[in-house]
């Protein structure tokens, strides 16, 4: 038996940096009700946020994605004026770059239009431009790779969460620890949620924004969303013969996806699977197989000084794939009107969660977008199986 705990104006199932960013953002844009941030895990070790690889890109195809990512940036360069003097999430503004082969090379430029239309600092080089610019790299293969002049990097993703969090927190949002197991309805109205605990929270408004877990709480409300865990690998390298080039390198993602990028005086790296390729337990064990078979070759072919590296640390992240399209959903469920979406993002949830919550924030606060127009991102496409694809997914 269930018992009332508390009523609360919100509700926010998740508390990585979209749910954060939304708590944070209802308090800045003036909503003064309350507030309840829930978490299972308050650690915040084995969430997909903490165990992203932290990047920042503005290399995306889809005009939504771009201004997501560009709100995120942005904030990351304001940091102190948002947050306080010390705040720190230790960007490097390395860039990304991104290479194709021959055969890759339409949908590459087609992308850096669209980037370049939307206000993207990036530059499409070609193969002797690559070699000039990035002595370390074997372009061979390589027709082209788009370049992140500026605005493009990676932060450390904790603090980043953190940030918000702690904000949040300090301005009356009540953090609630445990884990949502029911959510119950009146009408075509969300009444409330019930914690594993079996405490029960009654809410005005819903916020999923339950990151690889938003698809359960869904359907623990009647509707289906096809977001869910998906299992990745990212491996800690150490490379003696780095040279302070190699070291000063962008988030580069070679031909097939094998991606790599600095980190301190090591590198991390990783290779999101095909379809048929994705690991079927949902664990936390590492595949070492899939570096030696999948990712090591690749990166000795494009980076000679990888010949000679070891794999000194491993760490597995879930996060949460929108199967139908790889995009986020952001805003309300069109029957169920208290019910907001913010999940779904792919792998780019750390980058876009800013924006997400901001988004979030308005549609609680005015009733619709103001900053970006993310209709396309809302639930309808879901609900009618029409996907709005992002071709750009590392």
């Amino acid at each position: 038996m269930s018992r009332l705990m508390k009523a609360y104006d919100i509700v926010i199932v998740g508390g990585g940096i979209v749910g954060s960013a939304s708590a944070y953002y209802l308090r800045k844009h003036g909503f003064s009700g309350s507030i309840a941030l829930v978490e299972k895990d308050t650690s915040w070790r084995q969430g997909a946020t903490a165990l992203s690889a932290g990047g920042l890109r503005q290399q995306f195809s889809t005009p939504e994605n771009i201004a997501l990512s560009t709100f995120g940036i942005r904030l990351v360069k304001s940091l102190k004026q948002e947050f306080g003097p010390d705040a720190d999430v230790g960007f490097r503004e390395q860039g990304y770059l991104i290479c194709a082969t021959q055969e890759g090379l339409p949908v590459l430029a087609e992308n850096h239009a669209v980037q370049k239309a939307h206000g993207a600092d990036n530059v499409l080089l070609r193969t002797e431009e690559l070699s000039a610019r990035f002595p370390w790299l074997v372009a061979e293969g390589i027709a082209a790779a788009c370049f992140g002049l500026s605005n493009e990097g990676w932060v450390d993703p904790y603090t980043f969460a953190a940030l918000f969090r702690k904000a949040a927190l300090a301005r009356g949002v009540e953090l609630v620890a445990g884990e949502v197991t029911a959510v119950s309805h009146s009408g075509h109205r969300i009444s409330g949620v019930t914690l594993a605990s079996g405490e029960a929270i009654s809410c005005g408004v819903l916020v999923n924004a339950a990151g690889p877990g938003a698809g359960s709480l869904a359907a623990m409300a009647g509707i289906a969303l096809p977001v869910g865990p998906r299992k990745r690998y990212v491996y800690v390298l150490d490379c003696p013969a780095a040279t302070e080039a190699l070291h000063r390198a962008p988030l580069t993602v070679l031909p097939g996806g094998v991606y790599f990028r600095p980190e301190g005086r090591t590198f991390l790296s990783g290779l999101s699977p095909e379809e048929h390729e994705e690991p079927s337990e949902l664990d936390w064990e590492v595949d070492h197989a899939w570096f030696e078979e999948r990712i090591w070759p690749v990166l000795a072919q494009h980076v000679p000084l990888f010949e000679a590296i070891k794999v000194t640390s491993a760490w597995v992240g879930h996060y949460d794939y929108n199967a139908l399209d790889q995009n986020a959903v952001i805003g309300p469920h069109p029957e169920v009107s208290n019910l907001l979406f913010a999940n779904g993002f792919s792998g780019h949830g750390l980058q876009q969660g800013p924006a997400a919550g901001n988004a979030i924030a308005e549609l609680v606060i005015h009733g619709g977008f103001r900053t970006i127009d993310l209709t396309r991102f809302g639930y309808g496409r879901i609900a009618r199986n029409a996907p709005l694809y992002e071709k750009n997914v590392i």
